[in-house]
């Protein structure tokens, strides 16, 4: 018998989100390493071609919300095994598309229904559901398996160099489904009440109500529905994620690889940035809570300065620049976008955490969705209009910058301190 059984139960739910996230993200965060030897085979224009990340990350910025709605509704664990099945499925078939439209079904359209039942709009909610305190640390260590997707990514290199790019997708679904299907029917639970417990953290005196998601410092908000769609911080939030993760990581991970090829770093080089970001953000996701600390605002303030700083390295990287220009950049760019990743959920959860905090989580999931549907595409445009990376890159740039504004004006701050969060 378990002398702490909350404490091993919330532990593997832990374990089971990593690996969910590190394999099911990996499937969107392939796309970069796909991209040149699709480009190389049919010789698509970028913009075209980039269009299938942006349609991807605008339909999961549509199904985002969507999912969170549901999430309280139906049972999780049925959306997860569904999303998980689709999401494989959807990555071997890409093995057949001799056609544009064809990825902008398979990879656009059915993989990111997928993965929003088994991505965050799933497993946020579920991290929020067994920790009570500390949640920047939880959610962090949960989410360092969508940082490892990358790492995941940089190995199918090696995948397609091997088989073809083809075999390849075929290789990734199959693990897709074949590793994480056994895993989620084990491991995993919505609720700790499933399991007869109470989440980490829960005060040792009656409470009035609970309710899947709700904690005791949330309690006296009482957020609707209504309530928080009218609520000015949800959509800053929105708007915050839209432009740090949308248009401006997603921007530049759809073109880094291609950029360094293009700039002479060999294909196995190049496809290492990828790689190196997933590692570095691992840390800044592992580093994430130090916002139990300094708070929500400061964290993102040095996300959003990293990142600012990564960008400037990229745009001055020439011919010949070496490779501590080139992996500083991915190391500076990883760690600013895994504090960020995780502070953004975290501060949504300070803000709206209980009943609807499906909801609201999905929205803020949506901003992301919505602004990827313009950055990499945009990235593309713009490289296939001036024959460079530079203002796309500096559309990045800016992005960064009012990310923070956004996030700051939203103010978890507050409600930390009114106890709320």
């Amino acid at each position: 018998m378990q002398k702490n059984p909350i404490l091993f139960t919330a532990s593997v739910i832990l374990i089971v989100a990593f690996l969910v996230m590190l394999l099911a993200y990996g499937v969107r965060h392939s796309f970069p390493v796909f991209f040149p030897f699709i480009l190389d085979e049919y010789n698509w224009a970028r913009g075209d071609t980039a269009l299938m990340f942006s349609i991807h990350l605008l339909v999961y910025g549509i199904c985002a919300p969507i999912t969170g709605f549901l999430v309280t509704r139906l049972p999780a664990k049925s959306l997860l095994l569904f999303g998980i099945v689709l999401l494989g499925l959807a990555a071997a078939a890409c093995s057949y598309a001799t056609q544009l439209w064809h990825f902008y079904i398979l990879f656009g359209v059915l993989a990111p229904i997928g993965l929003s039942c088994v991505g965050s709009p799933v497993l946020n909610p579920t991290i929020m559901n067994w920790f009570v305190h500390r949640r920047g640390t939880a959610l962090g260590l949960a989410q360092t398996g969508g940082g490892l997707s990358f790492v995941f990514v940089f190995l199918m290199e090696f995948v397609i160099e091997g088989v073809g790019w083809r075999l390849a997708y075929v290789v990734m679904g199959l693990i897709t489904v074949g590793v994480l299907l056994p895993i989620v029917l084990v491991g995993y639970r919505f609720t700790p009440q499933e399991c007869g417990l109470e989440p980490i953290g829960t005060p040792k005196f009656p409470m009035e109500t609970k309710e899947p998601g709700s904690t005791p410092e949330t309690k006296p908000e009482n957020w609707t529905t209504k309530s928080g769609l009218t609520s000015s911080s949800l959509w800053l939030l929105f708007i915050s994620n839209m432009l740090f993760w949308g248009t401006g990581c997603y921007l530049v991970l759809a073109h880094q690889v291609k950029y360094a090829i293009d700039i002479g770093y060999s294909p196995a080089v190049a496809a290492s940035t990828t790689a190196l970001f997933g590692v570095s953000m691992v840390i800044g996701q592992a580093a994430a809570f130090v916002s139990d600390h300094i708070g929500r605002e400061n964290t993102v303030l040095a996300a959003s300065i990293l990142a600012t700083i990564a960008l400037i390295t990229l745009i001055g990287l020439k011919p010949g620049s070496g490779l501590f220009a080139l992996y500083s950049f991915a190391v500076l760019f990883g760690l600013g976008s895994g504090l960020y990743a995780v502070c953004v959920f975290v501060g949504a959860a300070d803000i709206f955490s209980g009943r609807h905090f499906g909801l609201f989580n999905g929205i803020v999931l949506a901003g992301m969705g919505f602004g990827g549907a313009f950055g990499p595409w945009l990235g593309g445009l713009l490289f296939d209009i001036f024959d460079s990376y530079y203002y796309s890159f500096l559309f990045a740039l800016v992005s960064f910058v009012l990310s923070f504004v956004a996030f700051y004006g939203a103010a978890p701050r507050r409600y930390v301190a009114r106890g709320f969060g």
